[in-house]
This record gives structure tokens, sequence and C-alpha cells, in this order.
């Protein structure tokens, strides 16, 4: 639990930066049009960059700490569903999808085991 909150940690913290100092940089990547408003896309960079944080400060007990898993864990879902309701309204491409493989996807079952071990050993107390 402690390593994979430390790898989302690191993880989040250089994808947050990467988004923050290069907010064109993904979309020519994937050959996506420039946003029009990239403080929008670095706002996103800093929120991921601050859930760094949460994971790093989580991983020193991640059962007492489990809210923070929780949140991400939540985080990881929906951001997927969003894609992909807007996806099939028109309002996003499909290029963005590539940013859920990473961000979401890999994350899954690893989130999952810890909350997973958090109902079945901890009970989900919130305090000691």
């Amino acid at each position: 639990m402690k390593l994979t909150l430390q790898l989302a940690a690191i993880y989040n913290l250089l994808w947050g930066a990467w988004v923050v100092i290069f907010p064109n940089h993904f979309f020519q990547l994937v050959g996506m049009e420039l946003p029009s408003q990239p403080m929008i896309w670095q706002g996103m960079g800093m929120v991921i960059g601050v859930y760094g944080l949460g994971y790093w400060w989580a991983s020193y007990n991640p059962l007492r700490h489990w809210p923070i898993v929780a949140v991400g864990f939540l985080g990881k879902i929906f951001g997927p569903l969003g894609f992909v309701f807007n996806y099939y309204e028109g309002k996003v491409p499909f290029e963005f999808f590539y940013t859920l493989i990473t961000n979401d996807f890999v994350w899954w079952i690893p989130f999952f085991l810890i909350l997973k071990k958090v109902h079945q050993d901890y009970n989900w107390k919130l305090s000691d």
C-alpha cells in the first residue's frame, strides 16, 4: 500500500508539474487543437499535483488515511465517466482518452485493493 501510494504521489506530482509548466504539450503530442484557455488545463494540473501530496501523506498510514485514497479512487472512476459522457455528446475528441490510461485506469486495482483492506481490517474507522 505504501509503495502504491508513493508511486501515485510521484506520478501525480510529475504529471501536474508537466501540465502546469507545459500546458500545450499534451495537445501537441496527440495532435489535438490547442486549448484557447490553457489556464483551465493548468488548473487541472495543479489539482492533480495536490492529489500527489495527499497520496504521499496517506502512504505513511494508508489504513488511517483511507479517505484520501477513497477521494482519489472516486476521481479515478468519475473522470472516465465524464469523458464517456462528453465524448458521446461530441464535446471532447477521442484523443483525450490517452490521459485516462495513466491518470485513472492503472490505479483502479491498486486503489481498490487498499480500500478493500480498509473495509476488512479497519472497518472504515475515521479515528483511532
